[in-house]
């Protein structure tokens, strides 16, 4: 795949899912299609591609264990696993990976696709990633964000060399994040979880995740500009929290993230 020369965009991340959970088909967790080949998260969103665009996918890269952002990779690999010439590359942390080994891929929720159909050559492998990892796939580079979430967590920073995409995944207030953002100097989109409303503010603190609040004490850290979008949302509360959020007094506005939202950068 080439990214560079005739005035196209060297990276290009479409939407499949952003939702906090699901209810019709514009609610679908958490996933983006990165080119063609590229997964960031697993949630029911992987439900949008067809078979052809499902087989063209190399690389999954998981923020964390949770089911909305891992459950399509078992649905996926049985549809196919067969059609592939190689095997799917799971990119996690260390914890991540026993989590899925011990508690999805563990022949009781679903088979274990690293032996499936030969220890030799399965239809999955892992590759363990840590904070801070940079992984380059034909001079696209993507690096573990720190994350703060109830299980081992990370984001994501996709770089084409001409400007940078940061994704939060699911977190709560995290200076590291900015730390590293704050150092992107070709920073141009950034997407940042709020899963809920202020009235639910204690159980965001509790889940490690955002509230609007939380989310202005968050974005008064950012020193770049960058087009913010707002994903992970509960389907019940998106008026109320984006109502919310259009109420802070942050100097880069965010919008709401949409299912085939389209970035180039």
């Amino acid at each position: 795949m080439s990214h560079t020369g005739g005035g196209w965009p060297d990276m290009r991340l479409r939407v499949l899912g952003c939702s906090g959970s699901i209810g019709g088909q514009q609610h679908r967790t958490t996933s983006f299609l990165v080119d063609q080949d590229i997964l960031i998260d697993a949630g029911t969103g992987v439900g949008e591609l067809s078979l052809s665009e499902l087989s063209l996918i190399d690389h999954i890269f998981v923020t964390h264990s949770h089911l909305d952002h891992v459950d399509s990779i078992a649905f996926f690999l049985d549809s196919v696993g067969a059609l592939r010439p190689k095997p799917v590359t799971v990119y996690a942390t260390g914890p991540t990976i026993g989590i899925l080994k011990k508690n999805l891929f563990n022949w009781d929720i679903w088979p274990d696709f690293t032996q499936i159909p030969t220890p030799d050559a399965p239809f999955m492998r892992y590759q363990e990633i840590e904070v801070g990892s940079v992984i380059e796939l034909n001079g696209r580079k993507i690096t573990a964000l720190p994350a703060i979430h109830t299980v081992p967590a990370v984001g994501y920073l996709l770089d084409s060399g001409r400007s940078s995409l940061a994704f939060s995944g699911d977190t709560g207030p995290n200076d590291g994040l900015w730390d590293i953002v704050n150092r992107t100097e070709n920073l141009k989109y950034l997407i940042i979880e709020t899963a809920f409303s202020d009235k639910d503010r204690r159980l965001a603190e509790l889940a490690r995740h955002l509230c609007p609040s939380m989310l202005g004490e968050e974005l008064a850290k950012l020193q770049r500009p960058a087009e913010v979008y707002i994903t992970h949302l509960k389907p019940s509360e998106i008026e109320l929290t984006m109502q919310e959020i259009e109420e802070l007094a942050v100097p880069h506005p965010p919008r709401l993230l949409q299912n085939n939202h389209v970035f180039e950068f």
